[in-house]
């Protein structure tokens, strides 16, 4: 009896998360979206076709042009990717991650540290990035899925996240940290002590962690820590007002 109770147990918890994933609409709305958009962008020739192209310009994420006034980039650059290999990563993140934030707290805060985090890796990007004309623009949901991710881990820091043996805690800082780090070796950035350490990796041939959008991945994952460390925050009570005002006229 005890062996199979035992061997029943990951077969129960599958069992459960894949219950929580059919059941999880806001996970699979922002997921269709992206897919979707993305199909879109395939059916008028890819982005690096005129149409689609411009949609790019548009709406993705550039320093120059957000100064310019177009302050929308900020938001839109997050529904539009560059390939179907970047568009399915984030898809399948959102799904995994969001899945179990809809039904730990709730639809609507998927929904906030999505967008929430959209913005934040933004900000992340228009922060750090170099400026250079040569500045590649900014897509992608990146910035949402690792404000999930650290939003996640923040509220269950001790739970273990499968398939890496390492507690929430753990993994998210971990994450958080790596991405920044790489962030400052950028040797586009030119920063003192950091990008001597980014040109020996573009040395080895290594040039290409650099491509990836890891200012957005820090400043998404910072956003997906605040919500969540808002949302733990130690709450108003009667009973808390009237230790207070004891201790007061005490």
């Amino acid at each position: 009896r005890a062996e199979m109770s035992s061997s029943g147990v990951p077969f129960s918890n599958a069992l459960r998360n894949l219950q929580q994933l059919a059941r999880s609409p806001i996970s699979w709305s922002f997921a269709g979206l992206i897919l979707g958009i993305q199909l879109l962008v395939t059916v008028v020739g890819g982005p690096n076709q005129q149409s689609a192209w411009g949609w790019y310009e548009f709406f993705g994420l550039s320093r120059t042009d957000f100064l310019s006034g177009r302050i929308w980039q900020i938001f839109s650059y997050g529904f539009l990717h560059g390939g179907w290999v970047h568009v399915s990563l984030n898809a399948v993140f959102i799904l995994l991650i969001g899945s179990r934030i809809e039904h730990m707290v709730g639809r609507p805060a998927v929904v906030k540290v999505i967008l929430a985090g959209v913005i934040g890796g933004g900000v992340g990007h228009l922060i750090f990035a170099s400026g250079a004309v040569a500045t590649p623009l900014l897509v992608g949901i990146s910035g949402g899925c690792m404000a999930l991710l650290l939003f996640l881990t923040t509220l269950s820091p001790e739970s273990r996240m499968m398939p890496i043996p390492v507690s929430g805690r753990s993994l998210g800082m971990g994450i958080l940290v790596a991405e920044l780090i790489l962030t400052l070796i950028d040797p586009s950035l030119g920063l003192p002590g950091f990008s001597g350490v980014g040109q020996k990796l573009v040395a080895v041939g290594a040039g290409a962690w650099f491509e990836l959008g890891h200012a957005c991945h820090v400043g998404g994952g910072i956003t997906g820590w605040i919500l969540g460390r808002w949302l733990l925050r130690p709450r108003v009570t009667i009973q808390s007002l009237r230790k207070d005002r004891q201790r007061r006229e005490g």
